[in-house]
C-alpha cells in the first residue's frame, strides 16, 4: 500500500488558496489520490513525518504544500519503473530556500543549496518524492535530523534514526529558509540513498511562492491537454534514428488503440513475438514473395516492439516481470530471425547458414553484455565523486567530453551518426527487412556480421579509453561469483591475483577459438577430439581468476569475455563432434536465454534465480561437453544438456516470477509490486 504524505511544514505556501477555492494543501492531497495513493496523511511536523515512515510498511509519497502540477505528474512519479527512492526535479530558476539538484544518468548524484553545487547544479528539487521500503529508515533519519537543524549520519541508523549535531553555523537549522521538504530531500541524499531523478516534460509542473505564482502555475497547467501529453510521453525522448523516425511518427495512435481495446503491454509484447516468428518462418521458406511478406512481419513485429513499452508509460502498467519478459523477448525475437535466415541460406544452397546465424548469435550477445556491464559501470561512476572516477584529463576526459557534448547536440548530424554507427536493435531490424527483400537471407546474415563486428570494435576501443580513464570497479559492487556465472569447478581453484580475471579470462577464450578455427579448416574435425580436454584446460584459466578482486580498470569486461569463452568453446565441441548446425544454434541459444536472464535480473536488480545452482555455472557446463566429445556421443550429450538447461530455465522462471512470489503475497496479504507499479 503507497501511503502518501503532504507536509505543511516551512513553506509560506500552506495556505494559499486556489482558483476553485480549496487549499493548494488540499488539492495536493486529491491529486494524489487520483495517482494512485491508497491513503494521503498531512503532517504538520517533520517529526510526525518521521512517525510515519517508521511505521510504514510500504512505499511513501512525499510532497510539500507549494507544488503546482498536473495529475499525471505525481502519478508518474507513484509508478516510475527507474527505482525504488524517485525525487521530481525542474528546470525552475533556483530561488532561496530551494535544494538544487546535480543529476547525472537519471540519477541525483548531489543536493543541497545552489552556492554548494559550484555551478554543477542541473535542476532544482520539485518538492515531492516518493521513497522505496528499503529506503524509509533513511527517510526517518533525515525528517529527524532536519527538524532539530542536524545533519544524518552515515553510519548504520538505530531503530529510530540517530543524528548528529551539525557546527555552529552549518546546515539547515531553524533560521535556514529552505522549506521542510527541501531540508528532508538534502538529508536524504547527504545519506548517500541512491535517488532517481523524474524530470517533468510536456506537462507542467511549478513550486510557486505566492498568490501570483499560483495564478500563473494553474494558468500554464490549464492549457496542457493532460491526456494528449502523456500519450506523447509515451514514446522515448531520445531514441534511435529508425525507432524516432519510421516507428514513433506513427506507433502512438497504435498505443491509444490498445489502450482502448484494454491490451496490456504484455499481450502486445507476444504478439510482436508471434510477428518475428512469422517473419522467421517465412526467411527459411524462401521466395521473393515469402522474403518480402517475412520483411514487412519483421517491421510491424518492430513496430509492435515499441508499442508494448509505451503502452507501459501511457497506462503507467508497470512491473518487474513485465520488465524482465521484454528484455528476455526482444533477445528470443531477434535470435529466432537468425535462425530462420540461417535455415533459409540452407535451405536455398547458398552456403552454410547455420554457421553464419551461430555467428550472429554469439557476436550480438558478446556485445550485449559489454553493453550491459559498462552501463553499470556509468552508474557506479556517476555515483562516486568526480575525483575518486579518475577525473584526471588525457584523452579519457576529452572522448567524454566530446561524447557529452554529441550528445546535448540533439538532432544533429554527428548525433544521429553516433547514434546509428553502434548499430542499435532497430538498425539491426531495419537492415534485416531490407536486405532480405532487396536480395536473400545470405546477404542479411552477412550484412548483420559485417555492421556488428565493426560496431564492436568502435564502441569496444571508445570504451575501452574512457573506462581506463574512469577507473570504476563495478564487479566488487554485486556478486562477481553469480554473474561471471562460475560452477563448482571454478570456485574450487586456486586464484591467480598476478594476472589478473580478466587476463585469465583472455586467455580462457583463446584455447576454444584456435581448437574451433582448426575444427573448421581441417579436413577431419572428428580426428581432434582428443584435442577437446585440452582446450578445456585452457578455458578453465578462466577459473582461476573467480576468488581475485576485480577492481582493475577494464575488468567489467570479464563477464563478456567468458561468455565468448564459453560459447566458442560449445561451438567447437559441436563441429569437432559432427552435431548438425541447428543443434548448435539451439544449444547456444538456450546458454544466451540463461545468461540474459542474469543481465536483465541485474538492470531490474532482483536477485539470483531460483535454481541458478543447477545450471552447473560455464565451467561445469563445458566439462560436461568435454566428456561427451571424448565418449563420441556429441549430438546425444549437446541435445540432452541444452533440454536439461531449457527445462531448468523454465523450471526457475515459474519459481521466481509466479510460486514464490504467490507466497510472499499470502504470507503478508499485500499486493506484490512495490513502489507503486501496477503488475503487466
Amino acid at each position: 500500500m503507497t501511503l502518501a504524505i503532504v507536509l505543511a511544514a516551512g513553506t509560506p505556501a500552506a495556505g494559499l488558496s486556489t482558483a476553485t477555492g480549496e487549499l493548494l494543501a488540499d488539492r495536493l492531497a486529491d491529486q494524489l489520490r487520483r495517482a494512485g495513493a491508497a491513503e494521503v496523511r498531512f503532517a504538520a511536523t517533520l517529526d510526525e513525518l518521521a512517525a510515519l515512515a517508521d511505521a510504514a510498511d510500504g512505499p511513501l509519497l512525499v510532497t510539500g504544500t507549494d507544488l503546482v502540477a498536473h495529475t499525471a505528474v505525481l502519478r508518474h512519479l507513484a509508478t516510475s519503473p527507474v527505482g525504488p527512492t524517485v525525487a521530481l526535479v525542474l528546470t525552475d530558476p533556483p530561488v532561496p530556500g530551494r535544494t538544487a539538484v546535480r543529476e547525472e544518468r537519471g540519477q541525483v548524484v548531489d543536493a543541497g543549496p545552489l552556492t554548494d553545487l559550484d555551478g554543477d547544479a542541473t535542476g532544482v528539487f520539485g518538492g515531492a518524492l516518493r521513497v522505496g521500503v528499503d529506503d524509509l529508515p533513511n527517510l526517518a533519519a533525515a525528517a529527524r535530523a532536519a527538524a532539530v537543524g542536524a545533519r544524518p549520519v552515515t553510519a548504520p541508523l538505530g531503530p529510530a534514526g540517530d543524528v548528529s549535531p551539525l557546527p555552529a553555523g552549518g546546515g539547515a537549522g531553524h533560521d535556514d529558509p529552505s522549506s521542510a521538504v527541501d531540508r528532508l530531500f538534502a538529508g536524504l541524499a547527504a545519506l548517500g540513498t541512491l535517488i532517481f531523478a523524474q524530470r517533468v516534460r510536456l506537462l507542467v509542473a511549478h513550486r510557486v511562492e505566492d498568490a501570483a505564482g499560483l495564478v500563473a502555475a494553474e494558468a500554464a497547467v490549464t492549457s496542457v491537454d493532460e491526456d494528449r501529453a502523456e500519450l506523447r510521453l509515451a514514446v522515448k525522448e531520445k531514441d534511435d534514428f529508425f525507432t524516432t523516425y519510421f516507428v514513433s511518427t506513427w506507433s502512438p495512435h497504435v498505443v491509444r488503440w490498445a489502450a482502448r481495446l484494454r491490451l496490456t503491454p504484455t499481450g502486445v509484447t507476444v504478439i510482436s513475438v508471434l510477428f518475428a516468428l512469422a517473419a522467421a518462418v517465412l526467411f527459411g521458406v524462401g521466395g521473393r514473395l515469402a522474403l518480402v511478406g517475412g520483411a514487412v512481419l519483421l517491421y510491424l513485429g518492430f513496430v509492435l516492439d515499441c508499442v508494448d513499452g509505451q503502452l507501459a508509460r501511457y497506462t503507467r502498467h508497470f512491473s518487474a516481470w513485465g520488465g524482465w519478459l521484454d528484455t528476455m523477448a526482444d533477445r528470443a525475437k531477434e535470435y529466432l530471425v537468425y535462425a530462420g535466415l540461417g535455415f533459409g541460406v540452407s535451405h536455398a544452397g547458398l552456403g552454410n547458414g547455420w554457421a553464419l546465424a551461430i555467428a550472429a548469435m554469439t557476436l550480438q550477445t558478446v556485445r550485449h553484455m559489454t553493453d550491459t556491464w559498462y552501463g553499470v559501470l556509468h552508474d557506479e561512476a556517476a555515483r562516486r565523486p568526480r575525483a575518486a572516477a579518475g577525473a584526471s584529463g588525457g584523452i579519457g576526459d576529452r572522448l567524454n567530453a566530446a561524447s557529452t557534448r554529441v550528445q546535448a547536440d540533439t538532432g544533429s548530424l554527428s548525433y544521429w551518426l553516433k547514434r546509428t554507427v553502434v548499430f542499435p536493435i532497430g538498425e539491426r531490424w531495419a537492415l534485416i527487412a531490407l536486405t532480405v527483400a532487396l536480395f536473400n537471407p545470405l546477404v542479411s546474415l552477412i550484412a548483420v556480421l559485417v555492421w556488428g563486428a565493426l560496431a564492436f570494435a568502435y564502441t569496444g576501443a571508445l570504451r575501452t579509453l574512457r573506462a581506463r580513464w574512469m577507473w570504476v570497479p563495478v564487479l566488487d559492487t554485486v556478486d562477481a561469483t553469480l554473474h561471471r556465472d562460475d560452477g563448482p569447478v571454478a570456485r574450487r581453484l586456486p586464484v591467480v591475483r598476478p594476472m589478473g580475471p580478466l587476463t585469465l579470462a583472455v586467455i580462457a577464450a583463446l584455447g576454444p577459438a584456435v581448437l574451433l578455427v582448426t575444427a573448421l579448416w581441417g579436413d577431419t574435425p572428428d580426428g581432434l577430439r582428443w584435442a577437446v580436454p585440452v582446450a578445456l584446460l585452457v578455458l578453465l584459466a578462466g577459473g582461476l581468476g573467480a576468488g581475485a578482486a576485480h577492481n582493475g580498470p577494464l575488468d567489467w569486461l570479464v563477464p563478456a569475455a567468458l561468455r565468448a569463452a564459453e560459447y566458442l568453446f560449445a561451438i567447437a565441441v559441436g563441429v569437432v563432434g559432427g552435431a548438425p548446425g541447428w543443434l548448435i544454434f539451439a544449444y547456444v541459444f538456450v546458454l544466451t536465454v540463461h545468461h540474459y536472464d542474469l543481465t536483465a535480473r541485474l538492470e531490474k536488480r532482483q536477485t539470483a534465480p531460483p535454481l541458478h545452482a543447477a545450471t552447473l555455472g560455464w565451467d561445469g557446463r563445458s566439462v560436461v561437453l568435454t566428456l561427451v566429445a571424448i565418449a563420441g556421443i556429441v549430438r546425444i550429450g549437446m541435445a540432452t544438456l541444452g533440454a536439461y538447461l531449457l527445462v531448468v530455465f523454465v523450471a526457475s522462471v515459474v519459481l521466481a516470477w509466479f510460486v514464490r512470489p504467490a507466497r510472499g503475497a499470502r504470507a503478508s496479504a499485500a499486493p506484490v509490486g512495490a513502489g507503486g507499479a501496477v503488475p503487466r
